[in-house]
């Protein structure tokens, strides 16, 4: 991810940071992301909403890492259903994630 100052200007040309291989469950690729963090080491963590995960990309990474869940659609302690947002709490070191068919936040 490049650095931003303040004062940039805009691009023409956009950078693909996560995904850009087509929709999919490979780690290369996302299917419906719908949130983003960038944490402080410029991590981006995403909800990848339809493989019902959150996955992160480290800076200059050619592929994800899931980092919650994996184990596909389920109500279970470790799954999530339709994951619509993803926050960083720098306080636990935890993410907060808002795991919508669930009509939970974890």
């Amino acid at each position: 991810i490049p650095n931003i100052t303040a004062n940039a200007a805009s691009a023409r040309n956009g950078v693909t940071v996560a995904g850009g291989k087509g929709s999919g469950n490979a780690t290369n690729q996302l299917h419906l992301p719908s949130d983003l963090v960038v944490d402080d080491d410029q991590t981006v963590v995403i909800a990848d909403t339809w493989n019902h995960r959150i996955i992160q990309w480290k800076k200059d990474d050619t592929n994800g890492q899931v980092v919650v869940d994996g184990k596909g659609l389920g109500n279970r302690t470790d799954q999530l259903n339709y994951p619509s947002d993803v926050l960083i709490d720098k306080v636990t070191d935890s993410f907060i994630i808002c795991d919508q068919n669930n009509r939970r936040v974890v």
